[in-house]
């Protein structure tokens, strides 16, 4: 790096560090320890690492520019202050409802207590809740999955965490579902950041069905870090839903952990944003596993949206599944970067990853670079990408059936689509989705009636 670049590094951790030390000061004397030094050690590697940049293979694609000339704060208003009104249009019937207003737990919005009581042992509260009344059940997970040695945004997350969801599922207990709302706004006019962090923990022999939404008004950046513990035999459901702003930038790394026998299934749907990046990654720690991985992103105008997918399978007579779908219009971007890495030893792994890109419009530009890595001598492992524009043979085809330009091509299009929206098993999620679809497209109308 040249000597201007340095310093121009320099000065956009600048305000992060000297944030953090505020941040760090003003927490409670009575916090673990261990998270007072967890969050040193995040900001320690931040500063190091710095912001990635397009020279950097993992980013080559992305540019985080926008966000390092940003300038953004923390939100300091009252999260209670946020009416009930506005998250009704992201509400929907669940056995919990715990709800963050940039970033911060608001207790007026949520709803656990009234709701249909858990079973014994099973914690469902915020993140900063559990540090304060049981250090001991968060202690052994936390900061552990998602590391953050060479994840600059997890070091980043880590170094400011105070707060979001954390879900213990005890030994045999299946959980009623649990929605997980975080809506972010502008403050003053100003430009907010935020930093949820999520722990999920799923003992053995238990059912856990969470669902993540994201959404927000204004300009703001969203830097949320999800850590998942499948336990032996566990069965977890998990689904994320980003819809936020078209002025937000949302940077996301979901980790997950599987353990012998254990079911990990997660769908990613992303609808908004304009600069979004999530980076998945499993470790299928156990023999037996299944994991599934789907995701949907839905981009338009200007918006640029990238998923990073790493899956390590590390024992053997695992499977793993990962279909992501994308459909872009005007001149939107889209990047798949998927790698599947076969430790030594794994035998009999079972591994596909497919990426199918649907482009509506010549300025549409998707980037697809799945990738095996293979250490073991006896796996399947099968791997592609697609990027293409609808056939316009079975465009000609519904046309000659009556059925307008617009309309068919808006049919081809759910079709495309509906093969993600269909594996969605939370009905309210799902039915939202196909409601934003019928929004979206042209005569949504008739494809209503038709499907």
């Amino acid at each position: 790096m040249s000597v201007t670049e340095i310093q121009n590094a320099s000065a956009a951790l600048a305000p992060y560090i000297a944030d953090f030390e505020r941040f760090q000061g003003g927490r409670p004397a009575s916090e673990p320890a261990f998270v007072q030094a967890l969050r040193r050690a995040g900001m320690d590697r931040f500063s190091a690492l710095g912001f990635p940049n397009t020279r950097q293979e993992e980013w080559r694609l992305t540019n985080v520019a926008p966000i390092v000339q940003g300038s953004f704060h923390r939100a300091m208003s009252d999260p209670n202050a946020v009416a009930p009104e506005q998250i009704a249009a992201y509400d929907f019937p669940a056995a919990a409802r715990l709800v963050f207003v940039d970033g911060r737990y608001s207790a007026r919005l949520s709803s656990i207590a009234g709701t249909p009581a858990f079973p014994a042992g099973m914690v469902v509260t915020s993140l900063a809740a559990a540090l304060a009344a049981t250090p001991g059940l968060v202690e052994p997970w936390l900061g552990q999955l998602a590391g953050f040695e060479q994840q600059p945004f997890v070091a980043l997350n880590t170094a400011f965490l105070g707060d979001g969801a954390f879900i213990h599922v005890p030994r045999g207990v299946a959980s009623g579902l649990i929605h997980l709302l975080f809506l972010s706004s502008s403050e003053d006019g100003r430009a907010t950041v935020s930093y949820p962090r999520n722990l999920f923990v799923a003992g053995e022999n238990s059912q856990l069905t969470v669902v993540e939404t994201y959404a927000g008004t204004g300009a703001y950046f969203n830097c949320p870090v999800t850590e998942l513990v499948a336990g032996p035999n566990a069965v977890v459901d998990h689904y994320k839903v980003q819809r936020e702003s078209r002025e937000a930038f949302h940077i996301a790394t979901f980790q997950v952990q599987g353990e012998r026998n254990s079911v990990p299934r997660s769908h990613s749907i992303s609808l908004g944003g304009g600069l979004v990046r999530n980076d998945v990654n499993a470790v299928l720690a156990g023999e037996g596993i299944d994991c599934i991985l789907n995701g949907l992103y839905l981009v338009d105008g200007r918006q640029h949206v990238d998923n990073h997918m790493r899956v390590e399978h590390a024992k053997p007579h695992c499977a793993s599944h990962e279909l992501y779908k994308g459909v872009l219009d005007g001149k939107a971007r889209a990047v798949f970067n998927g790698l599947i890495h076969v430790h030594k030893g794994a035998q009999k792994t079972d591994a596909k990853q497919s990426n199918r890109n649907l482009l509506l419009s010549r300025d549409a530009i998707a980037n697809s670079n799945p990738q095996l890595e293979i250490y073991a001598d006896d796996v399947k492992c099968t791997h592609g990408s697609t990027v293409g524009q609808l056939d316009e043979d079975a465009v000609f085809y519904l046309r000659s059936r009556g059925i307008g330009q617009e309309a068919a091509r808006s049919l081809l299009t759910w079709a495309f689509a509906s093969d993600i929206v269909e594996r969605i098993q939370v009905e309210p999620v799902r039915k939202d989705l196909e409601e934003f679809l019928f929004a979206r497209l042209p005569k949504g109308e008739v494809v209503r009636q038709a499907v």
